[in-house]
């Protein structure tokens, strides 16, 4: 988790790495860590890559700390360019993007190198995707009121089972982002009152995440599922400039360009939100596409192919 001894220790690791690639390494207010390669022209706005070292509790190996390391090599092998080329880990990326969201300089153009965390790349046979968008997301708490009633002495028929109303609400919502192409709705947790088990349940609470990858497709979802009193977090569009070089990049290779959009938030949708031109390339995932647990996989081969198109982006844009 974010801001914790572990994190700590992993930032650590990176500095050290950072500075055996001949970076210059800083530490900003929000504790992001920073390895920069100056350019050749100062006046030219800064080129990042990178991502986060933080991760969720028994995660898997590559979310965030793919695009740190990765980051690195390209930067290291692709050396001076006209723009200063910079490597970043971002802090506390899994509760919210802190560090990404504490920036106050920013650069001119951001790449994120991420597993995919799910199989669609594995379904197409491709191991690489151009991500297109940064999908938008609310959440919500849900309440379903019933009555109490003993267990043993209520028949079926004059129950009032807040639990069993609460069932089928759930199911409601799953069908609700069924209806919509590219939508999905989860609920994740439930509070059941009182809590007995020879007690019919008279109150069940529940929470919802709603996503859907563009402001459209979300509204329609919010409204279905019921989701009114949360801000949420609006989707993004990845910006043409950094994209186009990551497809410039997979063509020269011979290589399928598959466009998505991601599920999940990212560093890269909080920098184009602030108006910093971004682009993620996705790596293939492995095991069904596990995420955010030890099955977390993706091959060696892919991760090769997934620097190299980095590195050579990253040359388009600051050269």
């Amino acid at each position: 988790m974010g801001y914790t001894p572990e994190e700590d220790e992993a930032h650590d690791l990176a500095s050290g790495w950072l500075r055996e690639a001949g970076l210059d390494v800083e530490v900003d207010a929000a504790g992001n860590l920073f390895g920069r390669l100056p350019g050749t022209d100062p006046g030219r706005p800064e080129v990042w890559t990178g991502s986060h070292l933080d991760s969720v509790p028994r995660g898997g190996r590559f979310d965030g700390a793919l695009g740190v390391v990765a980051g690195i090599e390209a930067v290291e092998r692709i050396g001076t360019r006209a723009a200063t080329l910079a490597v970043v880990a971002f802090r506390d990326e899994e509760r919210g993007c802190a560090g990404s969201r504490a920036l106050e300089d920013r650069p001119g153009a951001y790449v994120e190198l991420h597993i995919e965390q799910g199989p669609r790349l594995a379904n197409a046979g491709a191991p690489l995707g151009v991500v297109t968008s940064i999908v938008g997301y609310a959440r919500g708490r849900r309440v379903v009121e019933g009555r109490a009633g003993h267990a043993g002495t209520t028949p079926m028929d004059a129950r009032d089972d807040a639990l069993a109303k609460a069932a089928q609400e759930v199911l409601r919502i799953h069908e609700a982002a069924r209806s919509i192409d590219g939508a999905v709705a989860t609920v994740g947790t439930l509070e059941v009152e009182p809590g007995a088990a020879n007690v019919i349940p008279a109150r069940v609470t529940f929470t919802v995440d709603a996503r859907a990858p563009d402001a459209e497709r979300l509204a329609r979802l919010l409204d279905a599922v019921g989701i009114s009193d949360s801000p949420g977090v609006a989707p993004v569009e990845m910006s043409d400039r950094p994209r186009q070089a990551l497809q410039e990049e997979l063509e020269r290779r011979g290589l399928p360009v598959v466009e998505l959009a991601s599920g999940a938030g990212h560093d890269a949708g909080v920098l184009a939100a602030a108006g910093v031109p971004s682009a993620m390339l996705f790596v293939r995932s492995l095991a069904d596409g596990a995420s955010h647990c030890p099955e977390e996989d993706s091959s060696p081969e892919d991760l090769a192919i997934a620097v190299d198109v980095l590195a050579g982006a990253l040359a388009r844009l600051a050269a």
